[in-house]
């Protein structure tokens, strides 16, 4: 029999051709991604994590200031990860390494060019609003699993921190049963998170930092005394193979790519809260209220 992770695995890669090939059928061969003899077109997959919708329209400003025309792809991980390995996606720059896409980089990582490091204290992590009283830790959650409804409240299905939750935590800490990790997207996870608070009702959801959240509500971090979400880790800037070749100059803009957690964090505040739904807005925006950052990327002025 198929462990379950083995079946997620063949799930998601089967998720994932579907999902290329769509994007393929989408235009001609003079659209696609990569090569030379598109020199000033690329394409950035992220996946619907903040700091990846926010670095790619970042990145997006950055480069068509350079006179290169960006197409951002927003899948699932799987999807861009399988998309750098087979050129049609171009860039990545939200590949959580060691722990979160350690699957991913095990079966496409030889197919892909890792560029650089640009934020390095991500964690993982599941949390409840500060009010909810008597439960600290994850191992508090098996006995008041009816304070939850039954539910802890997750993103994507193909998100490692999904399968970090299913697989460790949820058995590791006698969950099974108890409480159901209940996926969709992380716009409806924090929306449900929102209501919560709003109402002062017990949540849990999973979450991870950097991410604005934090900032907007009163959370605390369950303890994770088995370790099972792991240890902090770096954000990679990934890319297909032959991207460094084809794309110099924009791979040593990227190698010089790095934000703090304050830079990160009024990015993220611009665009879901300030203006929601005009992502280029608020990177032009926060780009006016730091007008310094696009030179420390600006391979140019070096």
């Amino acid at each position: 029999m198929w462990s379950s992770s083995l079946v997620r695995r063949v799930a998601l890669a089967a998720t994932a051709a579907l999902a290329l090939t769509g994007v393929a059928a989408c235009g001609d061969s003079d659209d696609s991604a990569g090569g030379a003899g598109d020199s000033k077109k690329i394409s950035i997959g992220y996946m619907a994590w903040d700091e990846a919708i926010a670095a790619s329209y970042l990145w997006k400003n950055l480069l068509e200031e350079k006179g290169y025309e960006v197409e951002l792809k927003n899948v699932e991980a799987g999807v861009v990860y399988q998309g750098l390995s087979t050129g049609d996606i171009d860039l990545f720059l939200d590949s959580w390494l060691p722990q979160t896409h350690a699957d991913y980089m095990e079966r496409y990582g030889d197919k892909i060019e890792k560029v650089g490091v640009w934020y390095d204290n991500a964690s993982l992590s599941i949390a409840v609003p500060e009010y909810v009283s008597g439960i600290d830790s994850l191992e508090d959650l098996a006995a008041n699993a009816g304070t939850f409804g039954g539910e802890i409240i997750g993103i994507e299905a193909g998100a490692g921190l999904t399968a970090a939750t299913q697989d460790k935590v949820i058995p590791e800490y006698d969950l099974t049963g108890k409480l159901k990790l209940t996926t969709s997207s992380t716009p409806a996870m924090l929306a449900a998170l929102d209501a919560a608070v709003k109402d002062q009702k017990p949540i849990v959801v999973t979450l991870w930092h950097p991410h604005w959240a934090y900032a907007k509500y009163p959370l605390k971090d369950l303890k994770d005394p088995k370790g099972t979400l792991g240890g902090a880790e770096e954000i990679h800037t990934l890319a297909r193979q032959g991207f460094g070749a084809d794309f110099p100059e924009v791979t040593e803009m990227l190698k010089k790519f790095k934000m703090d957690d304050q830079q990160l964090g009024s990015l993220e505040d611009l665009m879901f809260n300030v203006h929601k739904d005009d992502e280029e807005k608020a990177v032009e925006e926060w780009l006016k209220a730091n007008p310094d950052y696009a030179g420390t990327v600006d391979v140019s002025t070096s």
